[in-house]
């Protein structure tokens, strides 16, 4: 079975593009979970660990690539799980004011 892959930003003319906003829509999922560190601290390592881990499992994740990087992840959405993880560092710009509420700036 294919993987499910895609980009949800860009380097435009204009500047970055994102619509990391459209990831998972946060009044049906179960848990939006936010990564915030540097770069090569493992955010995509952990990211690709748990899709595989979900493949392993009988899930269908999808992954979401860089554009600036394609070797690396700015998410990964379990649909059938409504849970997703996402880079929050910049340019993604998703962040968590509170617990139960996921903003994403674009």
């Amino acid at each position: 079975m294919a993987k499910i892959a895609y980009f949800l930003g860009a380097n435009t003319p204009g500047g970055f593009y994102s619509l990391m906003d459209k990831l998972l829509d946060p009044a049906k999922a179960r848990a939006i979970y936010i990564l915030k560190g540097g770069p090569g601290c493992g955010k995509s390592t952990l990211m690709k660990r748990l899709g595989a881990l979900a493949e392993e499992a009988g899930h269908r994740p999808e992954y979401i690539y860089c554009s600036g990087d394609p070797d690396s992840l700015d998410g990964l959405i379990l649909p059938d799980l409504a849970v997703a993880v996402a880079d929050g560092t910049a340019p993604h710009g998703a962040v968590s004011n509170r617990h139960d509420q996921i903003y994403f700036k674009v």
